[in-house]
């Protein structure tokens, strides 16, 4: 009896293997798109968890708990028949249809689909990712959340002319949203948290090397959002290059030299470095260049989809729609090759776009329709938010802690508090500020964290030190 075959006359087994690198829209879209087509469908990803980006800066600013944006993997590939596999591509080998992960496993595939998303892209400025946080990852925006909070609370123990200043490198979507979130927390509800810190000792910024913010959008939104940043006191510089970044300071090519005790990086973005190693054509920023039927260069049955793939003669917008688009496309191309059809043309259909600036405010721009902005774009964007959110009880989680933030607005109001820095995180970019000013709110937190506490103060001892701990102790 024969083998069975593919459609392009190879021998195979009777269930052909697709291996889908990343959790993220495009990942998880492809998996879905695979269900009940008779693939093994693999999953892999270096977290446990899928994480929706779009609501990180709600971490970042306490408004929403980390659990709320992420969503377990092998729960989600366990209703669509796959399995999850967590692990770091290191390496491929096309003609082997084999890849090497992390600790040298090996997997081998009969199709691969590179989903796996970028990471910051810092242009070679100098200092710009040793002292600047990004906002790519749930560990990015919990490690904000903290380091903002605890310089806040550096500001309530220093002295009373001490001041605090933020800065936003990108005036994109999460450079706008950060941006006005973060003014609208300094002039309302840290002021129940900290009630002797004024908003004014509050300084935040946000830069962009455009003349605009938002420059996708049409120029009446642009003009909209500017304004409604410059309304909650963000200081909007455009028009300014930044030349390089020091623990406490942002210098401009302009030769300004800007005190900036928090900097987030949200500039732009570019493929993970391991993508070097991959041994893939590689385009601008380092993205993987593919054909119109989103495969490879050069390869029959590597598929790169999302913000990985660089379609060279028509890119898409590296956003949401685009990747979960791209993410049904694959499976379905996959689908065509396994039954002897020829692929298709991937032809992105243009939705719009959206941006929050911060409560009651926000932009929507539809390709075919009006735009909105105001009070009503502002509560699409939460609908059509909540809507993508993986997860009945995040959704819900999600809903009540917005709503309490939201409809406590001006009465108080919370957030959502972590850890303060400790010394064990001392190589967290920007937060134990080497070489930082002595005046620095963050050094100061820094320099208390990592002093020797009082004598006898609880849980030391009398010379302390930490005081020991017996096996059943808390």
């Amino acid at each position: 009896m024969s083998q069975p075959t593919t459609g392009d006359g190879r021998q195979r087994a009777a269930r052909p293997h697709v291996i889908v690198i990343g959790a993220g829209f495009a990942g998880l879209n492809a998996v879905k798109g695979l269900r009940k087509a008779g693939f093994r469908v693999s999953l892999i990803d270096r977290n446990l968890y899928s994480t929706f980006q779009p609501l990180l800066y709600q971490v970042a600013t306490g408004g929403l708990n980390p659990g709320d944006v992420s969503y377990a993997i092998g729960g989600y590939t366990g209703k669509y028949g796959a399995r999850y596999c967590r692990g770091l591509l290191t390496g491929i080998d096309p003609p082997a249809q084999r890849i090497t992960l992390d600790g040298g496993r090996q997997l081998g595939y009969d199709y691969l689909v590179l989903a796996s998303g970028v990471s910051a892209s810092h242009f070679g400025i100098e200092g710009a990712e040793e002292y600047t946080y990004g906002l790519y990852t749930r560990r990015d925006a919990v490690a904000l959340r903290d380091r903002f909070l605890a310089d806040v609370e550096g500001l309530s123990e220093g002295p009373p002319d001490a001041t605090l200043a933020i800065t936003m490198v990108g005036g994109g979507a999460t450079g706008v949203e950060l941006a006005g979130t973060i003014a609208e927390l300094r002039d309302t509800m840290l002021r129940e948290t900290f009630p002797d810190v004024n908003s004014s000792r509050i300084k935040v910024r946000l830069v962009e090397m455009q003349p605009e913010l938002l420059t996708p959008f049409d120029q009446k939104l642009r003009a909209y959002t500017r304004d409604q940043l410059v309304r909650r006191g963000v200081d909007v510089q455009l028009d300014t290059a930044i030349a390089e970044v020091t623990p406490d300071r942002v210098i401009l090519k302009d030769g300004r030299d800007l005190r900036s005790d928090i900097t987030v990086w949200t500039a732009g973005v570019a493929a993970p470095p391991e993508a070097k190693g991959w041994g893939l054509p590689q385009g601008r920023a380092g993205r993987i260049e593919i054909d119109p039927d989103l495969r490879v260069k050069g390869q029959s049955r590597v598929f790169a989809i999302g913000d990985i793939g660089l379609v060279t003669a028509s890119p898409t917008p590296q956003l949401s729609q685009p990747a979960i688009q791209m993410g049904r496309f694959a499976a379905e191309q996959i689908r065509r090759i396994e039954a002897g059809q020829p692929t298709q043309t991937f032809r992105y259909h243009d939705k719009g776009q959206a941006a929050t600036i911060g409560r009651r405010s926000a932009v929507i721009e539809l390709a075919h329709g009006p735009d909105f902005r105001g009070t009503l774009a502002w509560l699409g964007w939460l609908a059509l938010h909540l809507f993508y959110l993986l997860g009945g009880r995040n959704r819900i989680s999600a809903i009540i802690n917005l709503a309490w933030r939201y409809l406590s607005w001006g009465h108080g109001g919370t957030v959502i508090v972590g850890d303060e820095p400790s010394p064990a995180q001392r190589a967290e970019p920007a937060a134990s500020r080497p070489g930082a000013q002595p005046g620095s709110p963050s050094r100061a937190i820094s320099d208390r964290a990592t002093a020797p506490a009082a004598p006898g103060a609880p849980g030391h001892d009398q010379s302390g030190q930490p005081a020991a701990r017996s096996p059943a102790g808390p």
